[in-house]
């Protein structure tokens, strides 16, 4: 199957684009950047040039990956926004639906669930995100255009059939975080892989369990990210003490993280849940907080990329 992969360059597309050609697909990658896995170099919201290349390459199935990102916002102004991550996801199925596709893949974000007030995680429990919450209001510029890139999504199978399924991605970012600085990068990958993190390997393969699936799904949406360990009728507790709901799940946490000279979290505001995906796409993620606590018990590497120096191919 010859697939065009979008954002081939980025972080996502260098590890997607390998795990599709070895089960045999042909991947066209499209990417502003060059890069290892890409062969077309320009942007999604040009539909002349993604015209040519569903023609020249006599694309079957699309994988939507390429967007503008919630660090950009400070480098882009909002109309870029609308032209990448609207306009391009609309060029993209309407080429898909001239092209008698039947399956379209759309990589999302879990962030466009998060209001301002979520945010600022002033209540009384951590608030619990799997695909019924709502309603939604995105907080900024990103997560407006991905909800309404995943709107067109819905409305193209509604009036066309197009068999899509979007994927809300909990983070995965190899860098430092942009905004949360009060733990050690590192560290603080590791907490979230309770509540709102996966690797990337896991985010590449929920693609191409999801590319697999589209055709029986017709359409259908998934928070995507590590399996946690808590239950809804914790998250009071989750909010006040944190480190005591841990410590009954994993009694050798404490100990685990003080030898690493770590901290656990005292409090969570939010917790994504991932069980639909699990239970409807049949994916699970690989690697979850139990893994990380295998890795320092045995005095391995962190099963999950820490990079504070890596930059997106496009900024460099």
């Amino acid at each position: 199957m010859r697939i065009l992969l979008t954002g081939s360059s980025g972080w996502l597309g260098r590890f997607l684009a390998p795990m599709l050609r070895a089960r045999g697909e042909e991947v066209v990658g499209l990417d502003v950047a060059p890069g290892a896995e890409t062969d077309v170099i320009g942007s999604v919201a040009d539909r002349p040039l993604i015209d040519r290349v569903f023609a020249d390459h006599r694309i079957e199935a699309v994988i939507h990956a390429g967007a503008l990102h919630k660090p950009d916002i400070v480098r882009y102004p909002a109309q870029r926004f609308i032209e990448v991550n609207v306009t391009g996801t609309l060029n993209l199925l309407e080429a898909a639906l001239a092209a008698g596709h039947d399956r379209f893949v759309f990589t999302s974000t879990t962030s466009l669930m998060i209001s301002q007030v979520i945010r600022d995680e002033a209540g009384p429990a951590a608030v619990w995100l799997d695909e019924a919450a709502g309603p939604l209001a995105p907080r900024n510029i990103y997560g407006v255009t991905k909800l309404t890139a995943e709107g067109l999504c819905r409305l193209f199978h509604r009036q066309h059939g197009l068999s899509s399924v979007v994927l809300r991605t909990a983070r995965f970012f190899p860098e430092e975080d942009d905004t949360l600085d009060q733990l050690p990068g590192e560290n603080l990958k590791a907490n979230e892989f309770l509540n709102r993190r996966l690797t990337v390997e896991d985010c590449a393969r929920a693609h191409l369990a999801a590319l697999d699936r589209a055709r029986g799904l017709g359409f259908d949406l998934f928070v995507v990210s590590a399996p946690t360990p808590f239950d809804r009728s914790e998250t009071a507790a989750l909010k006040t003490d944190a480190a005591a709901v841990i410590a009954r799940h994993f009694p050798q946490a404490p100990g685990l993280y003080a030898q690493r000279g770590w901290a656990l979290p005292t409090s969570i505001g939010r917790v994504y849940d991932s069980a639909r995906m699990e239970r409807v796409l049949g994916f699970r993620c690989e690697t979850d907080f139990a893994a990380i606590l295998r890795a320092l018990e045995t005095g391995a590497d962190m099963p999950f990329a820490h990079d504070p120096s890596y930059i997106s191919p496009k900024e460099r």
